[in-house]
């Protein structure tokens, strides 16, 4: 995913931070413990098409950030 990209999108919940999975292609917010898809590159920012997300999931997407 481009750099600028990842820069400038922010949670449509909360406004905060979203971290990029690069293996699973999808954004994530850890405060609202939501994934959004990306389709054809393009990110679906729609929070009721969110995945929701354990708290493993959040742990294991921290720990390969690292």
């Amino acid at each position: 995913m481009d750099s600028h990209i990842t820069q400038i999108l922010v949670c449509p919940i909360c406004k905060g931070p979203l971290f990029w999975d690069e293996q699973k292609k999808e954004f994530y917010c850890r405060s609202d413990m939501k994934a959004y898809a990306v389709i054809d590159s393009i990110p679906s920012m729609v929070p009721s098409e969110a995945r929701d997300l354990t708290e493993e999931e959040i742990i294991e997407k921290d720990n390969r950030r690292k």
